[in-house]
C-alpha cells in the first residue's frame, strides 16, 4: 500500500469512540435511556429484539416513542461531556493533522455522534435521529444507519468524498462492524466485543492511540 492509499478514517460510535460504560455494548441508545428515566422499558424492548437484526427499525421506533415529551436538556446533561475512549481525542488530532478525511458511521444516536464530530474535528458524522421539536423529544426517529446496512452508507460516504472503499480506514468494535471490517482497505477492531470481530480485522488493540500508527504502517 502506498503512502497516498488511505486517505480517511470512518469511526463507530458506541464502544468506540464513545464508552458509555454500565449500559450493553457501552452505548449511547442506553445512556438516552437510562437519563430519560426509561432505563427498565429500554432493557425490557433490548431483550425483546436483540439478536433480530432486522427488526432493528422497530427497536429504535418503539425506542423513539417512549422518548416523547421529555425534555432535550434533560438528556444533555446526562450523556455529555462524551465519555471518551482513553486516547480517542488524541488519536483524532493526529489523524486530523496528518490530512485524513475522518467520519462517524454508527447505528448509534445522532445527538451523541454530531457532538463527538465537532469536538473531535470530524468532516461528517452519521448516525440515527431522535427528532426534537420545541426542546422535547416528538416520539419519532430518523434512521440513517441500519443495524445490518452499516456497509452501505460507509461507501455512501467514501462516494461523497470521491473515494474507494480500499482508500478508506475504519475502527469499529462490535459484530455489525464485521462487513464494513472486511470491506475496507485497513479494518481496525479496538476493543472487540466479540472473537469474530476481532477475526475479521487487519488490525487489533485495546489501546485507541495506536490507531494512527497502524494507518502509518499500512501507508508504508
Amino acid at each position: 500500500m502506498n503512502a497516498d492509499r488511505l486517505r480517511a478514517v470512518f469511526f463507530d460510535l458506541d464502544g468506540t469512540l464513545v464508552r458509555y460504560h454500565g449500559y450493553p455494548y457501552e452505548s449511547s441508545w442506553g445512556a438516552v435511556g437510562a437519563a430519560a428515566g426509561l432505563a427498565a422499558e429500554w432493557d425490557a424492548l433490548l431483550s425483546r429484539y436483540l439478536g433480530i437484526p432486522h427488526s432493528y427499525r422497530l427497536w429504535v421506533e418503539e425506542n423513539a416513542r417512549l422518548l416523547a415529551g421529555v425534555h432535550l436538556a434533560r438528556i444533555e446533561a446526562a450523556v455529555f461531556p462524551p465519555p471518551y475512549a482513553l486516547g480517542a481525542p488524541e488519536a483524532a488530532c493526529a489523524l486530523r493533522k496528518r490530512g485524513h478525511i475522518l467520519g462517524i458511521v454508527s447505528s448509534g444516536v445522532a445527538l451523541v455522534a454530531e457532538r463527538v464530530g465537532h469536538e473531535l474535528g470530524m468532516h461528517f458524522a452519521l448516525a440515527n435521529e431522535l427528532e426534537v421539536a420545541d426542546g422535547r423529544f416528538t416520539g419519532r426517529a430518523r434512521i440513517h444507519v441500519d443495524l445490518e446496512g452499516k456497509l452501505g452508507q460507509v461507501q455512501a460516504c467514501a462516494a461523497r468524498y470521491g473515494l474507494d472503499l480500499s482508500q478508506v480506514a475504519f475502527v469499529g468494535d462490535h459484530l455489525n462492524d464485521i462487513p464494513v471490517l472486511q470491506a475496507v482497505g485497513l479494518g481496525i477492531a479496538y476493543a472487540p466485543k466479540d472473537p469474530s470481530v476481532a477475526a475479521a480485522a487487519h488490525c487489533v488493540t485495546e489501546e485507541f492511540a495506536r490507531i494512527p500508527e497502524f494507518i502509518e504502517q499500512a501507508a508504508s
